[in-house]
């Protein structure tokens, strides 16, 4: 029998952290659950809790710390329970982890991850603002620790399995693919009626609603794009994106002989935690295989850049490098939060965002330390509230 792999989940209680412990639970001879980190639902994180019995856990706050004691009782706490930033260091940098899975949204663990890497830990990827705001920071440390970085978004981690065993110079081009979210017929007169409702109705994939909002306007794709460049270490020259509504083909690689590599799967994303979980040996999987007979046709188009700008400014962020993906990505969300909460336009997402890249220092340097990061970051958030202050809509 293998060795038992002693796993934790940062965003414990999200859609990402829910099916990484399904992924424990089909695998209960292979996985031990030793720490969780949930932001404020303790109700469910108690749940987990009491049934993995993990040795640390951590919530945001010291309000969701009191809810949380209150349901364990004296005799249901782990050996440490804690909450904000040093709750996430202790799951994070617990000496019995083995691999940590970093499922936590926003920008909350960068700093968790960093000392998770200093600290020896594998880490299996499905945040991305750990690469697009930091990739420099993390990539550099992980290469320096000789720490794995796996990924779990589903088209990266098809990327890393098309790619493995391969050197670098056989590469000729990643090809990410993209649902094109439930817009991707769509004018533009009709899409500046869309709703925050219709934004989340995605048609293949059920996610937060943040991402779920990124996959309409493609900006999750640049922002994978932007992933892809660091965990992989190509140019933007090098990722393609291509729009494929059936979400069935998950990414290719081309090869320099003209060959492409596909990775087909169900939609689920059970499969690419269980690989990263198991890297590099393959388990027998829970899910039910993909019936070939049944999928009919499968298609391709390239992005329309014109109606979704997001996905150009990502390309523009990347290309630009310094602080770009920082300001991108913090516009992003304010942006996001703002048409969430019905105060500005689908449309006016991508013009927030591009106010914020212009009005930054095109000749900043990458940022070399995580408070650099947070600097900028910070920045780019007062600059994109006050930009939606002032937007006629607003």
């Amino acid at each position: 029998m293998s060795q038992v792999k002693r796993i934790a989940i940062l965003g414990a209680t999200g859609s990402i952290g829910r099916s990484a412990l399904s992924v424990v639970d089909a695998n209960a001879d292979r996985l031990q659950v030793v720490g969780l980190a949930a932001g404020e639902n303790a109700s469910l994180l108690a749940e987990q809790i009491a049934r993995y019995r993990p040795k640390v856990a951590a919530v945001a706050t010291a309000q969701a710390l009191g809810e949380l004691l209150d349901r364990l009782g004296p005799g249901g706490m782990p050996a440490k329970v804690d909450c904000g930033a040093d709750g996430l260091f202790a799951v994070a940098t617990h000496p019995d982890v083995d691999i940590l899975l970093c499922a936590s949204s926003g920008t909350a663990g960068l700093e968790a991850v960093l000392a998770a890497i200093d600290a020896g830990k594998t880490i299996a990827l499905a945040n991305k603002e750990v690469l697009v705001m930091a990739g420099s920071v993390m990539m550099d440390a992980a290469h320096k620790r000789g720490v794995a970085i796996l990924p779990v978004d589903s088209e990266h981690n098809a990327i890393h399995q098309c790619l493995h065993g391969r050197r670098r110079n056989e590469i000729r081009r990643l090809v990410l693919t993209a649902s094109g979210g439930p817009f991707r017929t769509m004018g533009a007169e009709e899409l500046s009626r869309v709703t925050p409702e219709d934004a989340l109705r995605h048609p293949t994939w059920q996610m937060g609603k943040k991402i779920t909002v990124d996959s309409a306007t493609l900006m999750n794709k640049g922002l994978e794009v932007i992933e892809a460049r660091w965990l992989f270490g190509m140019t933007a020259r090098e990722i393609d994106v291509v729009i494929h509504p059936q979400s069935v083909v998950h990414s290719m690689v081309e090869l320099r002989d003209g060959s492409v590599i596909a990775q087909l799967s169900v939609t689920d994303m059970r499969l690419p935690i269980q690989y990263a979980f198991a890297y590099p040996d393959r388990w027998d999987g829970a899910l039910p295989p993909l019936d070939l007979a049944r999928l009919g046709t499968l298609e391709f188009s390239p992005p329309d850049l014109e109606r979704f700008p997001c996905l150009r400014l990502a390309y523009d962020a990347l290309r630009q490098g310094g602080a770009w993906p920082i300001v991108l990505n913090a516009a992003n969300e304010v942006a996001v939060d703002a048409f969430l909460s019905s105060r500005i336009p689908f449309q006016a997402i991508p013009r927030v965002i591009e106010a914020a890249l212009n009005a930054s220092d095109r000749d900043s340097l990458a940022p070399s330390t995580i408070s650099d990061v947070r600097a900028m970051d910070a920045w780019a958030r007062a600059f994109s509230h006050e930009t939606i202050r002032l937007l006629p809509s607003s």
